[in-house]
């Protein structure tokens, strides 16, 4: 007589499949959500960072400047920040990210124009 093994059932295998198939339904979109808010967060950063080097540059040059590459500060990867006006007076920028879409953050400084959706002169605002 041959010996039979305990094996589990095609029924057993099924019922697993569909549970671990349930679990990724529902942690795929948190994690989704998750990296969302972090891209979301790195551009407000950087906005914040980009201050801090206009400012460096004011004090070294009396006046803004809208080329990054003279301003010791490099965007996170994936951001795109754009300086959108720069006098003698202020500032303005803007920062996207292509996985944050339909996201914008923007600021502006000084005698600069506002800059939609930043509110508030020196503040970070995002839509």
């Amino acid at each position: 007589m041959p010996r039979s093994r305990p094996a589990f059932t095609l029924i057993e295998l099924l019922i697993v499949v569909v549970i671990i198939g349930i679990l990724a339904a529902i942690a795929i979109p948190k994690f989704q959500n998750t990296k969302g808010k972090a891209y979301y967060a790195a551009m407000r950063s950087d906005l914040r960072n980009l201050s801090t080097a206009e400012e460096a540059y004011f004090f070294e040059n009396r006046g803004y400047t809208t080329r990054l590459d003279s301003l010791n500060f490099v965007p996170s990867t994936g951001v795109t920040v754009t300086v959108q006006e720069a006098t003698v007076v202020g500032w303005s920028a803007i920062s996207n990210h292509p996985a944050a879409y339909p996201h914008t953050c923007a600021i502006f400084m000084g005698g600069a124009a506002v800059l939609a959706p930043a509110t508030l002169e020196g503040e970070v605002g995002c839509n």
